[in-house]
């Protein structure tokens, strides 16, 4: 039963009634009673004057008359300045709990095999670093992004593009083979996106060197930047590889194994799979084709200098480089070509791109550029577009070697999870093992629910510190009332009290509990509408509001030494789903939820 798609149905039938007149669905307009007044939900009348041709408060009491009389739905109404509150009858939140507790799966949506098909990108790497928090950041939304997609239906393929080519490539490359001495990810011991990262930092560190001696020199930043000799080994590099020179590309190779093994790790730890995985290696040249083809076809031109363009000015915008004079690619080629191979190998309705805010002209071009090209899935595709996350000390700068790696974040996380989690006497009751898969859980929910509760479209502070608490809006404070709930559950099945499916109708419910049914309701509609706007932080917020409202219900109420069996019985089952909604709902941002802590 939906509440409000029946109380809307009533109030219908109220306006017909009463004023001889078909009221729309956009002229009833049903809020959620604020907690300072009595009610369940609020009728707003102002949009019915026109129909019933009388004020706001008369409005409102004819209504909330008509409805007390006739709809077994309402037990009582009062009117605030033309705002109709109206209470719901205890005997409809019991009956609604019961069908909430018989619907395990209740608010998810089942994926069927002619649903609409949406791939969702994420990550997108380099492979010359190893990942850093703002990839924690894109990978944990777009995770959350696709899970929330299949909750509403949705039949999803994860992808990931992985940037395996280009310049900056070939600085790591460069680096290691000038300066390497052939160490390995063996030799040292160190995972290989890190070593590798560890000759991008350094090849910088070493160009840095080399202006510094030129402008020395007397040469211009700009002069010395064109007479750096580390820079044009580096494009020469790059053009070597693109010529398939096999000393070239069997470093590149082995370089690239590396860090794939390195990545395979930081995924596995942070929860994070695909089910297709492009590499740009693979797609730029399918991209080179397409804007050659533009070329033939008029629809890009040449400069002198070889390189190739898009005039984008009738689109209110500039001209676009799609390849260098050289004929190498930039990435708008590569994503040209990932586009089309993607849209051949899968019937897709919706492309969604999970990438930072920093890109939005970049997608606002390739959709332009893929209809100038013909393809109709051009205009189709949906940006993510996230804000971007920083730490309290500021910005983090990958080629001189400050970002916060994904890694040692992660180590840090639980650490501090197992730290704090025995100071509070968390961890007092358990076995070792189940300690540490504790803290493991503890950690990691506190970086994803910190991560995920904000906006995506909003920038953000990420504090270490601040997500590890178990009081407040935090993972592990959500964490820590579903392994409370747990242990009441415990209790009552050692005491031999069973929960029941059939609960007694004429219970008599506190508003508490009343709120706490119509919150546990509302999953349903949170999650369309989260799914709808892609909107991941929606569910985070709804979660966070339940365990608050529910850590106030069982601080001011008796669950098992409620002496009134039927209301004790309400209690449990209200608990239990309370429980599996929190579940469900942490289990979208790939988080887990402890039955003891």
């Amino acid at each position: 039963m939906n509440i409000e798609q029946v109380l809307q149905e009533a109030i219908t039938c109220a306006i017909k009634e009463l004023y001889m007149a078909d009221a729309g669905a956009s002229e009833i307009t049903l809020q959620k009673t604020k907690k300072d007044f009595r009610g369940h939900y609020t009728l707003v009348t102002f949009p019915l004057l026109k129909i019933s041709m009388k004020n706001p408060v008369q409005t409102a009491e004819e209504i909330g008359g008509w409805l007390a009389a006739h709809s077994p739905l309402i037990s009582g109404y009062n009117v605030i300045k033309g705002f109709l509150n109206l209470s719901i009858a205890p005997t409809v939140w019991v009956s609604l709990l019961e069908q909430i507790n018989t619907t395990p799966e209740y608010g998810f949506t089942p994926v069927t095999e002619d649903a609409p098909l949406f791939m969702v990108e994420y990550s997108s790497p380099n492979t010359n670093k190893p990942l850093h928090l703002g990839h924690v950041r894109n990978n944990l939304l777009g995770h959350a992004l696709s899970e929330l997609l299949k909750a509403n239906g949705r039949r999803v393929v994860k992808t990931n593009i992985v940037n395996d080519r280009g310049i900056h490539i070939c600085k790591s490359m460069l680096a290691w083979q000038k300066w390497g001495e052939g160490e390995t990810p063996e030799s040292t011991g160190r995972k290989g996106d890190h070593l590798t990262g560890d000759y991008y930092v350094l090849f910088d560190k070493k160009y840095k060197e080399e202006l510094a001696a030129l402008q020395a020199k007397g040469l211009t930043k700009e002069e010395a930047e064109e007479q750096s000799s580390l820079m044009k080994e580096a494009r020469e590099m790059l053009l070597r590889w693109e010529a398939h020179d096999a000393a070239t590309v069997n470093l590149w190779k082995m370089m690239n194994g590396w860090v794939y093994a390195g990545f395979d790790e930081t995924y596995s730890e942070m929860g994070v799979t695909f089910d297709k995985i492009y590499y740009e290696s693979q797609t730029y040249l399918s991209g080179k084709e397409e804007v050659l083809r533009g070329v033939e076809e008029g629809l890009f031109y040449r400069k002198e200098d070889g390189s190739v363009w898009a005039d984008l000015t009738p689109y209110g915008l500039d001209h676009k480089l799609l390849l260098r004079s050289d004929g190498t690619s930039v990435y708008m080629t590569q994503d040209i070509g990932t586009a089309r191979l993607r849209f051949d190998d899968y019937p897709i309705n919706t492309m969604i791109y999970v990438v930072g805010n920093e890109q939005n002209y970049h997608f606002q071009v390739l959709s332009i550029l893929l209809d100038m090209l013909g393809y109709g899935f051009g205009k189709g595709l949906v940006h993510f577009s996230y804000g971007m996350v920083e730490l309290p000390e500021g910005k983090m700068k990958s080629r001189e070697g400050t970002v916060v790696d994904a890694d040692d974040l992660m180590v840090e996380m639980i650490d501090t999870a197992r730290e704090t989690s025995k100071e509070l006497g968390k961890l007092d009751d358990v076995s070792a093992e189940e300690a540490e898969a504790i803290s493991r859980m503890v950690g990691m929910g506190a970086l994803k629910y910190f991560i995920l509760k904000v906006d995506p479209k909003k920038n953000m502070t990420f504090n270490p510190k601040e997500s590890i608490d178990f009081n407040g809006n935090t993972g592990p404070f959500i964490q820590y009332t579903h392994a409370r709930i747990q242990s009441v559950l415990r209790k009552a099945g050692d005491q031999g009290i069973a929960l029941p499916e059939k609960l007694e109708q004429t219970i008599p419910l506190s508003e508490k509990e009343e709120g706490l049914v119509q919150l546990l309701a509302e999953f349903e509609t949170v999650v369309k509408q989260a799914g709808a706007e892609y909107n991941v932080s929606l569910i985070a917020n709804y979660v966070y509001e339940l365990v608050k409202e529910y850590n106030q219900f069982y601080h001011e109420y008796s669950i098992l030494k409620e002496e009134n069996t039927s209301l004790r019985e309400f209690r449990l089952v209200l608990s239990q789903n309370v429980a599996l909604t929190v579940k469900k709902g942490m289990s979208l941002f790939g988080i887990d939820v402890p039955d003891r802590m």
